[in-house]
């Protein structure tokens, strides 16, 4: 058992081997895609941070998504660009581990704050006045450090289950390292594996995706009894928010899909489409469907913009 162990110290990721026909191309893709992200997420940061009149939840919960964005796509983009550049296919096992830890931990941070923000504007909607009083910038970042917390924990037992694990295999079908492709590559019981991540990704699951519902569907009702003006300003953030979250979830959901496919069958192309779309998409639209939709972020990243330009 120890030697298949040692054996599997070092994986191979094949979608690099896909890839390196047009590896430069790629490479200037993955550049400009990630300079991107990296510089409207800042902007976003900068103007919530730098504005007062932005110190409100739901701009410090817009902020939390820009940083996790950026947290998402520095832990693919920089690696697939020197991986694409030095023609580097292989990844220790503990690389591997690491960069499987992340993604999770950054899938799971994405939907928590996905949660607060529904949360938060249920709370905005049906009690106004014990709004103000609760959902304080303090109270904000409690929840946030407090979903935060318990989703690294969740996240970091996972991987510690797989680290256990000796491995047979040693082909990764994509170019970044996830838990799940580490695990098929298991050659013994995983069973216990199965267990925790089947009854802790069920539970978060279950617990968020029922506060959103539960949320979404209350404000809808909400917006039925309030003027015209305020319902169509609610009805607009209901659907910024719903179509920020449902381009995320298509994403996350991919990387599952595509292990309950016929694995075999499935081109190599096809795995990395499925898989790349959670790490590039989110940390792409979000930044600009909010930046765009948002008209009092609009104005202060405008602001921003020219304060900026008139020190060149």
């Amino acid at each position: 058992m120890e030697n298949i162990s040692n054996i599997a110290s070092n994986l191979e990721l094949l979608g690099i081997v896909e890839m390196e026909g047009l590896q430069y191309l790629y490479s200037a893709l993955s550049l400009a895609v990630y300079l991107f992200i990296t510089l409207l997420s800042v902007m976003i940061v900068y103007a919530i941070l730098k504005e007062e009149s932005l110190h409100k939840p739901m701009y410090i919960l817009i902020c939390n998504l820009a940083l996790n964005g950026i947290f998402g796509s520095s832990l693919f983009f920089p690696k697939l660009i020197a991986d694409l550049l030095t023609s580097s296919k292989t990844v220790s096992r503990a690389g591997c581990l690491v960069q499987a830890l992340c993604l999770l931990t950054f899938i799971y941070f994405e939907i928590s704050t996905f949660t607060i923000m529904a949360y938060d504007q249920y709370f905005a909607a049906s009690s106004p006045l014990q709004y103000v009083a609760f959902m304080t910038i303090e109270n904000t970042v409690k929840l946030i450090l407090s979903l935060s917390a318990f989703s690294f924990m969740s996240v970091l037992i996972g991987i510690i289950l797989s680290a256990r694990v000796p491995l047979c295999g040693t082909q990764i079908k994509n170019i970044f390292c996830d838990n799940m492709s580490i695990f098929i590559l298991s050659c013994v019981d995983t069973s216990v594996n199965n267990l925790y991540g089947s009854i802790v990704t069920i539970t978060f699951l279950m617990f968020t995706m029922g506060i959103i519902a539960f949320s979404y569907i209350k404000i809808c009702i909400t917006c039925v009894k309030v003027t015209n003006y305020s319902y169509k300003k609610a009805i607009y953030t209901l659907v910024t928010h719903l179509l920020n979250f449902s381009i995320f979830m298509v994403g996350a959901l991919f990387i599952f899909v595509r292990f309950r496919l016929n694995s075999s069958k499935l081109p190599l192309f096809a795995h990395i489409l499925l898989s790349v779309s959670v790490v590039i998409f989110p940390p792409l639209l979000n930044p600009l469907i909010y930046g765009l939709r948002t008209n009092a972020l609009k104005i202060k990243m405008i602001s921003c913009l020219q304060k900026m330009w008139s020190f060149v």
